[in-house]
């Protein structure tokens, strides 16, 4: 195995009784709520999480699935691990008036399971999910918009080419930078798939939009978003407090999501991948610092309402 998950801390596990704000911090920093009735929620945008699985049964995101596959050989995508669970809460969440609220609370998930309940997975798994994601199709031919991938570990020439091919078929690629960070943007650390070229490599600030110490800063930063005490699902339809740059990649591809539906309805078309990618970066706020630390600044959904920054 050369693949694993990328390390994360759970800060805190806790009941729906105990969540004070439906919608987390994170997601109130993006400003994702003031877009919600533009982009229509995500309405019918498919992501496709490559991950330890679901919680199927977890009230805020079991609406959320369209299809789901295994590549663990466990022959459940079910999580047994907890890390999918979560970041797919951050994308998706279900807007019902308990636990937390996702990005793009209508978009739908297509569950793929290629970590196992360590946490790791074989680089051919998260290969064959790549591959399998691309070549999906649902039962109204729905196709996947977006691949979300909190993960990494060395660079895989097949998981590279498969990537390129995502992104030949119009699907964006939104990957965790890694946490090997030092606080210092003037020293690379490269985590793959998150430092190929051809993706949207996500690092993670806090809730003060402070770059995290331990986000990775590399040239191939695109855009960070929130990664640090982040509320979000988790399994027996609980809820955990988790930091990392795992945690900082599912609110890009929500984002992405919502970017989607406002940039069609605006152009009347659907986007290709590099002009998604560009509406994308547009809604970005600078924060004055290295853009080997921030890319194109900190994700903002409202930001081209507030700036005329290309």
């Amino acid at each position: 195995m050369n693949k694993r998950l990328i390390p994360h801390r759970i800060e805190k596990i806790m009941s729906a009784e105990e969540i004070k704000d439906n919608i987390p911090k994170g997601i109130q920093l993006i400003h994702a709520p003031k877009v919600w009735n533009e982009a229509d929620y995500g309405r019918e945008a498919i992501v496709a999480v490559i991950d330890t699985g679901i919680d199927k049964n977890h009230p805020d995101l079991k609406d959320r699935i369209i299809d789901g596959k295994d590549f663990t050989g466990t022959g459940d995508y079910q999580d047994d691990h907890g890390h999918g669970t979560h970041v797919s809460g951050t994308i998706l969440a279900s807007l019902n008036n308990r636990g937390v609220v996702g990005v793009s609370p209508l978009a739908k998930v297509l569950v793929l399971k290629a970590l196992n309940q360590q946490g790791e997975g074989e680089s051919q798994w998260i290969n064959n999910a790549i591959e399998y994601a691309i070549n999906w199709r649902g039962a109204k031919g729905e196709k996947v918009n977006i691949i979300s991938m909190s993960l990494g570990g060395q660079a895989d020439e097949q998981e590279h080419q498969l990537i390129k091919k995502a992104v030949q078929n119009n699907i964006l690629v939104v990957c965790a930078s890694g946490n090997e960070g030092d606080g210092d943007p003037d020293t690379d650390e490269r985590d793959y798939p998150g430092a190929y070229p051809e993706v949207v490599e996500v690092g993670a600030v806090d809730l003060n939009k402070n770059i995290a110490d331990f986000s990775n800063t590399n040239s191939e930063i695109d855009l960070v978003a929130p990664g640090v005490d982040i509320i979000s699902t988790y399994p027996g339809g609980q809820y955990a407090k988790m930091s990392g740059t795992s945690m900082a990649t599912p609110h890009v591809s929500g984002a992405a999501a919502l970017v989607k539906k406002i940039s069609e309805k605006q152009f009347g078309r659907t986007l290709t991948e590099p002009e998604l990618y560009a509406q994308l970066c547009k809604h970005a706020e600078d924060l004055g610092v290295s853009r080997k630390a921030q890319g194109n600044g900190l994700i903002n959904l409202t930001a081209m309402q507030n700036s005329n920054k290309n």
